[in-house]
């Protein structure tokens, strides 16, 4: 950690089961890290989930203390970015997937997902939500509990199979697994490799100088980040990225 710390100059999170629980707020020993650390060095969060998400589980909960400034918000798997400008949060820019783009996207998983035996009858809220940047499926719903997730496909076959089929349908999208139940897609190229490529240009660093902490795995919407060369640390939930907080606020303050 000490020769982590000397090297890195930023740091980028995951959101979901990463700094949170899947659609909840970081709790206060989170929040209370994770605004600790943007007193420190510049802060990211890049996430799969849409932008209301990031305002509900990070903004919404930060402590009195955090720096805003240094706060570097990338929601949609970063095809788009929010700076803070003092009085408010600046989009930086919106890579917005085109109407029949959209379209053609929803038709598809709504195919393949009734194909497979994915749609279900009963659901949690919207299975699919249009982002503008993202098309997102949620084969339990947006508002499914979090303890039923994580039980629905705990090895991520069922989101393989069906990101299979809708990819094959639509070759100039990325279609990635995102979340514990869900589907993400999006314009091909812009991934978190392109987030982590767009926040090292913006704050004039090497990709190599910034902690990517994320669930990295391999099928992922995490792991493009560290394939672009970021220093990626693969944590197991929010616990354990409280300590990863706590042994960087230790050695950075």
């Amino acid at each position: 950690m000490d020769a982590v710390c000397a090297r890195i100059r930023a740091v980028a999170f995951d959101l979901d089961n990463t700094l949170a629980r899947s659609r909840k707020p970081m709790l206060p020993w989170m929040a209370e890290r994770f605004s600790t650390l943007t007193t420190l060095l510049p802060v990211a969060v890049i996430t799969g989930g849409r932008y209301g998400l990031v305002i509900s589980q990070i903004l919404d909960v930060l402590d009195a203390h955090a720096d805003r400034s240094h706060l570097h918000l990338m929601p949609t798997s970063g095809t788009r970015y929010y700076r803070w400008d003092g009085d408010d949060w600046r989009c930086v820019y919106a890579h917005d997937l085109g109407a029949d783009l959209r379209d053609a996207a929803v038709a598809s998983l709504t195919d393949h997902a009734k194909e497979l035996g994915l749609w279900l009858e009963d659901t949690w809220g919207p299975r699919i939500e249009d982002r503008g940047s993202q098309i997102t499926f949620s084969a339990l719903g947006q508002q499914a509990p979090v303890e039923i997730r994580e039980r629905w496909d705990p090895d991520g076959t069922k989101r393989d199979a069906l990101v299979r089929a809708v990819a094959a349908d639509l070759p100039e999208l990325q279609v990635r697994a995102g979340g514990t139940t869900s589907v993400d897609i999006s314009l091909r190229g812009y991934d978190k490799a392109f987030a982590i490529r767009e926040l090292a240009a913006s704050l004039d660093l090497p990709v190599d100088r910034i902690m990517f902490v994320g669930r990295m795995s391999p099928d992922g919407n995490d792991y493009p980040a560290a394939e672009a060369g970021s220093l990626a640390v693969r944590v197991t939930g929010p616990e354990d990225t409280a300590r990863l907080c706590d042994e960087l606020i230790a050695r950075l303050s």
